[in-house]
């Protein structure tokens, strides 16, 4: 019987990717459940402002404003929150405290190197990542330069909504990506620890 999927079948049937039938977000805008937040913040202590550079709608800068820390909240796309900002293009800038973001996918390893050069040792930069993202001879060698401390392997599936639209996600069944939260602690050089959330 010859072969009559579309061009997203096969990804689809593997789980092996974010392919649906229709074309990914512009601009890779694709809004985290505010669970991860609340996960990540059950694991991690961040002492001092956390910025999320990639806030979307602010989704999770919310949940980390609502437990109390001081959040800054900047998105390349005007989305009604948080400034406007570039954050992968600024220079000469420094940040204080740590980053914690879900990154646009295909620029998730330049925001790693762009957040862990201008915040300080012993701040964090943690990231809301595919699990796949551990695959690849360039991110290789991002983790052989700077290793996680810790990744936190989501054992649940966590929604990312193309433009937020969960419900309509939820519709359609969910989510077929396993996540995780890569976490950085500048300055560490250890064996990176995989440990299991919900």
């Amino acid at each position: 019987m010859d072969w009559t999927g579309n061009s997203n079948s096969i990804f689809k049937t593997l789980g092996a990717s974010n392919h649906t039938e229709k074309e990914r977000q512009g601009e890779d805008y694709y809004a985290t459940d505010p669970i991860a937040a609340k996960l990540l913040l059950s694991v991690e202590d961040f002492d001092g402002p956390i910025w999320e550079c990639a806030c979307g709608e602010g989704h999770l800068s919310k949940v980390f404003a609502d437990a109390g820390c001081i959040v800054r909240s900047s998105d390349l796309i005007e989305r009604g929150y948080g400034e406007q900002y570039d954050f992968l293009a600024m220079e000469n800038q420094d940040w204080g405290g740590h980053i914690v973001t879900n990154p646009p996918y295909k620029y998730a390893t330049e925001f790693v190197y762009k957040a862990l050069s201008i915040i300080p040792d012993g701040k964090k930069v943690a990231m809301f990542l595919k699990v796949q993202f551990l695959e690849g001879k360039e991110r290789r060698r991002l983790f052989d330069l700077y290793p996680p401390k810790t990744i936190y392997l989501s054992s649940g599936r966590i929604l990312c909504a193309k433009n937020g639209r969960f419900d309509e996600m939820k519709s359609f069944g969910g989510g077929a990506i396993a996540y995780a939260w890569f976490v950085w602690q500048k300055g560490f050089r250890g064996d990176t620890i995989v440990k299991w959330i919900n």
